[in-house]
């Protein structure tokens, strides 16, 4: 009886002694993102007919493959930011018809659309820009999409390149939305001046 008496007691404490922690959860927390300073250089590949201001925190990664096919044009890059797991796909077509002009701008809505399943939202900015003989389109695609911005540049007449914005993350618009924005003011950079050869 006795030994009862002391298990059930020895049981009893450690039940009270549980029940007064109550435990607290730790809050959600995001690592910290160091951005690097903003300064430029200009984007002057050889196998580029045009030139633009890039991030020179980036490095640039010629595209040697598309699918196991080679690429379309040699001018197929990438512009890499590892500080941000950032990766801007950048492709280039020539233009030597109108059927072709219809088809890069085709491709390029259709490409974009293709993020409706998640976005939000996406606001189209046209690009005008005659002196330069630029034209074309930003996509800023709000919400969980893949990628929160796209563009198409042209001239209308040779040349057509297209750029996409991903991040080697899951796609979570609250934590991504300073580093999208700290992107976005390199790819508008980047619009802003680009100029063909």
């Amino acid at each position: 009886m006795i030994k009862s008496f002391l298990s059930l007691t020895v049981l009893f404490s450690l039940i009270t002694a549980c029940s007064e922690y109550t435990p607290i959860p730790k809050p959600r927390a995001y690592p910290r993102v160091v951005y690097p300073e903003k300064a430029y250089k200009p984007f002057d590949q050889g196998y580029c007919n045009f030139t633009f201001d890039q991030p020179v925190y980036a490095s640039i990664e010629q595209d040697t493959a598309y699918f196991d096919e080679k690429p379309r044009d040699e001018c197929w890059f990438n512009i890499l930011v590892p500080q941000l797991n950032a990766k801007i796909y950048c492709s280039y077509y020539p233009i030597h018809s109108r059927a072709d002009f219809d088809n890069f701008v085709a491709d390029a809505f259709e490409m974009t659309n293709k993020h409706t399943v998640k976005a939000t939202y996406i606001d189209e900015q046209p690009i005008h820009r005659p002196a330069d003989k630029v034209h074309g389109i930003v996509f800023n695609v709000e919400g969980p999409a893949a990628s929160s911005y796209q563009f198409f540049l042209t001239d209308s007449t040779r040349n057509f390149v297209r750029g996409a914005l991903y991040f080697n993350t899951v796609a979570r618009p609250d934590s991504l939305a300073p580093v999208v924005a700290f992107m976005r003011e390199d790819l508008n950079r980047m619009v802003e001046t680009l100029k063909w050869k």
